[in-house]
């Protein structure tokens, strides 16, 4: 009886065993299979070599997919030459990238938003088009489907694209005001950089210098199906002191002014709403609410600045006022 006792035991660590096999298996069947190179770029975030991959030069017209999930990336016409040695797109397809801190405590990783594997690094500021952006992208990293060919179906497990929109707030140095709107709920993606000036691409020296009519202003893209325009709107109202007519905090000059900029009338009404809310309680508000003009991203050290140096805002605080 003890034998058989045993063998039973054996046969249900046999049985254990084969079932774990096969939910791996059908874990790992989620995604497409990729080499032993594929898996060192895309799963362990390592760097394929300049000027090797297949779509540095690649100019033909259509679509870039993640090789592991097949979620579409990147749009053919958004991609340009930059020399670097990797593919360059100035944007993503809207949902499909996802920006996170690089372990290296100095850059910006970016990873598909459907699967998480590794895609490059972002930056900005170095001005080779007018979006100011420039995704690197390893082209091991990514599949292409021509202009007019119908697109894989996205592997099981791959999260959809996020339809996301975009909301510009001005309210001083915007290292705090990016900070905050990072951490905020249905939040994708907050870049620093300018808005409103006349100077096409600005540097961060001229915006100083007080000649190019710019605002630092942070560009938050989130999902309407998390938060909405007014839930920002109002934390913007509460990182920063709307009443400080010459700037914020020890930070004063004309780029470090209060402002909402809109994109539609709804949003140009919430704005209003929400400073005639404020002026009711006692405060006298000295945000200006200005029509979105062109977004110039900021140079790239001023991306996440606070997450690289592991500090927190200086003259930005949550004050609750609504």
């Amino acid at each position: 009886m003890k034998i058989k006792r045993i063998s039973m035991l054996i046969w249900a660590g046999v049985l254990a065993m084969s079932a774990c096999q096969a939910q791996s298996g059908e874990k790992n069947m989620k995604y497409n299979k990729l080499t032993a190179e594929e898996e060192r770029v895309i799963l362990h975030k390592g760097t394929e070599r300049p000027f090797t991959g297949k779509f540095t030069d690649h100019e033909e017209k259509g679509t870039y997919l993640c090789k592991q999930c097949n979620a579409p990336l990147y749009r053919s016409e958004d991609k340009f030459h930059s020399g670097c040695g990797w593919p360059s797109f100035d944007d993503e397809i809207p949902g499909a990238v996802k920006r996170i801190p690089d372990a290296d405590g100095s850059r910006t990783e970016i990873v598909c938003a459907s699967c998480g594997g590794h895609l490059g690094h972002v930056f900005t500021g170095e001005g080779f088009t007018a979006k100011n952006t420039r995704h690197c992208v390893n082209s091991i990293s990514m599949t292409f489907v021509p202009a007019g060919k119908v697109l894989p179906t996205p592997a099981v497990g791959a999260k959809p694209a996020v339809k996301q929109a975009k909301a510009w707030f001005a309210g001083g140095c915007f290292w705090g005001v990016e900070h905050y709107f990072e951490k905020a709920e249905g939040v994708a993606a907050a870049v620093s950089g300018y808005m409103g000036g006349h100077v096409k691409n600005p540097t961060y020296q001229q915006v100083c210098s007080g000649t190019t009519g710019h605002y630092e202003t942070v560009q938050v893209s989130y999902d309407p199906a998390l938060t909405s325009y007014e839930a920002l709107a109002r934390l913007f109202f509460e990182i920063h002191d709307p009443t400080q007519a010459d700037g914020q905090g020890p930070d004063i000059g004309e780029q470090y002014r209060s402002v909402v900029f809109y994109s539609t009338p709804e949003e140009k009404a919430t704005a209003e709403k929400l400073i005639g809310i404020l002026k009711e309680r006692g405060y006298k508000v000295v945000t200006e609410v200005k029509p979105a003009s062109i977004f110039w991203a900021a140079e790239d050290y001023h991306q996440d600045y606070y997450a690289h140096k592991g500090k927190t805002p200086y003259c930005h605080f949550y004050t609750k006022r609504f």
